[in-house]
């Protein structure tokens, strides 16, 4: 990837990216195709079923929260980067409070983490964020028709702002914000492999 210069963003995209974070606006249409997705679980929605797929979002919520808070603490990213770090971790928060208080005493535990040179050198900062965000709504949809409906209308909150980050940071690496029509979904065991291919996690 070519390296990324945080400071030459355009102001036009700028805002538009802004006033679509800000407002609600679509800037990807990962929460718009939840309810057309496939089934990819052969039981039917349930509270035991709503639990166990809300600890595998947990899981990525626990990761993107602490991602972008080493990054904001350690100080090293600049310009717009500095800007997203500090505007998507404070909605990671945020999801991570949300889900873990769903769960409430059946949340898994916080896992033990590490991100390297990722939270600190731009280039392998964009290339994370977009793997780490790609493969959150990748997750949420993939799970969207296994859940209850008081649990999916949570979920669709929080998937249509995940992807506005993934076309944030897109966009910040000149990258088309929405490549496709649609967005991909992953299995649980296909969101689980990801996170492991990303070293973040330590045993």
């Amino acid at each position: 990837m070519a390296p990324v210069n945080a400071n030459s963003a355009h102001a036009s995209r700028e805002q538009f990216v802004k006033r679509a974070l800000m407002t609600g606006g679509a800037v990807a249409a990962g929460g718009a195709v939840l309810g057309a997705l496939p089934k990819l679980a052969s039981s039917a929605p349930s509270p035991a079923q709503d639990v166990k797929i809300l600890n595998l979002v947990l899981l990525l919520e626990y990761i993107e929260s602490a991602f972008y808070a080493e990054a904001r603490a350690r100080g090293a990213l600049r310009g717009e980067l500095r800007e997203y770090v500090q505007v998507v971790g404070a909605h990671e928060q945020q999801h991570l409070s949300a889900v873990r208080g769903a769960l409430g005493n059946k949340a898994r535990a916080k896992p033990r983490l590490r991100f390297g040179n990722a939270t600190t050198d731009p280039d392998a900062f964009v290339a994370a964020a977009i793997n780490l965000e790609d493969t959150s709504v990748a997750a949420y949809n993939g799970q969207a028709t296994n859940l209850t409906k008081p649990t999916l209308a949570v979920a669709a909150k929080i998937v249509s702002v995940e992807a506005r980050h993934a076309a944030w940071i897109r966009a910040i690496a000149g990258r088309p914000p929405a490549a496709d029509a649609t967005d991909p979904s992953l299995t649980q065991a296909q969101v689980q492999a990801a996170l492991r291919k990303t070293g973040f996690l330590r045993a």
